[in-house]
């Protein structure tokens, strides 16, 4: 299953799963005002640490400055 997913998806489904949650996860700092610890439960991940870990590794950011330039652009 994990092959014919990679094929169909591009990425293999735990790398797909982690994408979609840090791209859902990259919409709540720019439209709440919800802490990162809040959003990182919301998205599924144990500690703050870990979310904004892993979201830098996608985005290149903290949550914090993602929302700081997100905030300053609109």
């Amino acid at each position: 299953m994990a092959r014919r997913f990679t094929a169909l998806v591009g990425r293999p489904p735990m790398a797909y799963l982690t994408w979609w949650r840090l791209t859902f996860a990259a919409t709540l700092p720019r439209d709440t005002a919800d802490p990162p610890a809040t959003i990182a439960r919301r998205v599924g991940y144990g500690t703050p640490y870990a979310f904004s870990h892993a979201f830098d590794r996608e985005f290149g950011t903290t949550p914090g400055r993602y929302r700081d330039r997100a905030q300053g652009a609109a």
